[in-house]
């Protein structure tokens, strides 16, 4: 006889089977086809809260931020204590924020040290865009609950969207010891680390993502992103390569491999690239970087006529799909020269902080900024950060004060609050400057249309101003595919008109606030560097140091697409690179009128 009924194994549970069936592929290295297994479990049974998670996980680190969160959503539904939070959870999956927010609100009335319900309304206010709130009700509920893993997590994930890095930073290391794992925390970390500057921590972490799913062709994209920034380009070039390898429709690892600059790509390579750019069903983004990569593969080969082609093809693709305003920005420079007037910053004289501490490198990407910042941050006294972003949210929050558009209302501003926006600058960008040396750069381009504001509120920083050759600045820009920002760079006659703004406004600061900016012409300091070195640290008042002629031996990160140039000598190839692509560059030259004939200087009646 066979074994009674009570002694047979139990049948297994379907949704189990599942998820034990996904767990033994990602431990093999498979997380993309983990996928369905999972997805089947969790449609079985709702409530298996870690096999959300692992769904989670796996639309991250494949670049589905809506569906990672609609995973961990579901996740944080099916791991919450208390059955009265499962409704409000619901509702936070489903995005109904208000509902979710009413429903935490009368239990925390009657409970207010419910810590389960304050972790999901904290969610809620975050998804709300109420970052402040969110961090505030978060910490409360960390300081309550120490061990509420989830919790840190939202806390973590909040201090980043509020830019403050370096406290996320810590708060991810603290989650990750009870939860080394976690996938979320740890990529959490990276873009943190790598927001402080800290690339060489950054790619380690990501290296960790990567060994834990290394079939994700995002995470070596991710990943060789960073290797560059460290100038590893060997190392950088293999993770590009592995992610075209796992995904060779990965439009974004083709453009990275043509944006090393000594990369060459094979003639398979470019032939597949082709082959891609010819598919009708490609999304105009993944055309137009392909575009810039065949463009920069063409110009490698001396065959100017077809790469500039690419070129305007792919700058029109990003054109139409980032449009930018001409007649907003000259708007903008007009009631910045009415404003900032000599006797508007006479009458502020003194108002703001003091320090001597920030050098804000301004002008236009492309200019050799990047160049003057590697040997500024070869000097013992000076630190490089990156192109850090506070400026601008101060621009913003003095745009909202109102009702002028900006930079209107900075005249009503009192001297206090004008003050406390040098501190707040101060504040802010202190967790960039990690070698503790006195001077430190702030290296974000746009400045240059905040340099009234920079005066008003940190009058003895440094400005210096890097201006190369309009032509050869403006082609560098349209055969350039930016991450982000920099919207004007995708149409010639944008690029002019963006150019000859800049001057025009620069001009007028130089005539009411005289010698206060300190200016280096590209061409003059490849031509004799040493002099225009020595010229800029004079004006900076920092003594002259040999180290600074040796900027290329700095190991230091580069974020900017000059991150391989400024690991080399300076070489004199670039300055008139231009000339090669004169006969398209008409565009470029009606738009920028007299600022072209009159460079370097500006023009005598302005532009």
């Amino acid at each position: 006889m066979g074994p009674q009924a009570s002694d047979r194994p139990a049948p297994q549970d379907p949704a189990l089977a599942k998820r034990a069936e996904a767990e033994r592929l990602l431990a093999a290295g498979h997380s993309r086809e983990a996928r369905a297994p999972l997805a089947e479990a969790v449609a079985l049974n709702p409530s298996l809260a870690g096999a959300w998670r692992l769904l989670g996980d796996i639309e991250l680190i494949g670049g589905d931020v809506a569906a990672a969160q609609a995973a961990y959503d579901r996740m944080l539904r099916a791991v919450v204590p208390d059955p009265r939070l499962r409704e409000p959870t619901l509702a936070l999956a489903e995005g109904r924020l208000a509902d979710a927010e009413r429903q935490l609100r009368q239990i925390l009335a009657r409970e207010p040290s419910n810590v389960a319900a304050g972790h999901v309304i904290g969610e809620v206010l975050a998804r709300q865009g109420r970052t402040a709130a969110a961090e505030a009700v978060l910490a409360q509920v960390v300081s309550l609950a120490p061990g509420l893993n989830l919790a840190r997590q939202a806390l973590a994930l909040a201090l980043q969207r509020a830019g403050k890095h370096a406290q996320a930073v810590v708060q991810l290391g603290l989650l990750l010891a009870r939860d080394p794992r976690n996938l979320r925390a740890r990529m959490a970390k990276a873009a943190s680390l790598a927001e402080t500057g800290d690339f060489a921590a950054a790619a380690d972490v990501t290296a960790e993502v990567t060994a834990a799913f290394p079939d994700q062709p995002r995470g070596w994209l991710i990943l060789g992103n960073t290797l560059r920034t460290l100038g590893r380009a060997e190392a950088a070039e293999a993770a590009f390569q592995r992610c075209l390898d796992l995904d060779p429709d990965c439009a974004e690892a083709w453009w990275s491999l043509a944006n090393l600059k000594a990369y060459r790509f094979s003639t398979g390579a470019l032939a597949a690239m082709q082959a891609r750019l010819a598919r009708a069903d490609l999304a105009p983004s993944d055309r137009s970087l392909l575009g810039f990569a065949l463009a920069k593969a063409r110009e490698d080969a001396g065959d100017d006529a077809a790469a500039f082609a690419l070129y305007a093809e792919a700058n029109a693709l990003q054109r139409a799909l980032r449009p930018y305003d001409a007649d907003a920005t000259h708007a903008f420079v007009q009631r910045a020269k009415a404003l900032f007037t000599a006797e508007f910053f006479a009458a502020r004289a003194g108002w703001g902080e003091p320090a001597e501490g920030p050098i804000f490198i301004v002008g236009l990407p492309r200019s050799g900024s990047t160049l003057v910042e590697q040997i500024l941050a070869s000097h013992p006294r000076v630190e490089g950060t990156r192109e850090l972003a506070d400026v601008q949210q101060m621009a913003d929050w003095v745009a909202a004060q109102g009702p002028a558009p900006y930079p209107g209302p900075l005249a009503a501003l009192p001297r206090a609050a004008i003050r406390q926006l040098g501190r707040d600058y101060l504040d802010r960008t202190r967790a960039h400057r990690r070698l503790g040396r006195a001077r430190f750069i702030d290296k974000a381009p746009w400045n240059w249309l905040h340099v009234g504001l920079i005066q008003l509120m940190l009058p003895n920083a440094r400005i210096v101003d890097v201006r190369r050759h309009p032509l050869g600045c403006g082609l560098s820009a349209f055969k350039q595919h930016f991450v982000g920002g920099f919207d004007f760079a995708y149409d010639l006659a944008d690029i002019g008109r963006y150019y000859a703004g800049y001057v025009d406004l620069m001009a007028h600061l130089d005539a009411v606030l005289p010698g206060r900016v300190v200016r280096v012409i590209y061409e003059d300091l490849v031509a004799d560097t040493e002099t225009e070195v020595r010229r800029l640290l004079d004006g900076l008042g920092l003594p002259f140091d040999p180290a600074t002629l040796r900027f290329f031996e700095n190991r230091r990160a580069v974020a900017t697409p000059s991150s391989e140039q400024v690991r080399r000598p300076i070489f004199g190839e670039a300055v008139d690179h231009w000339r090669r692509f004169e006969p398209w560059l008409g565009p470029l030259k009606a738009a920028l009128g007299p600022v072209l004939d009159a460079y370097p200087a500006p023009p005598a009646s302005g532009s």
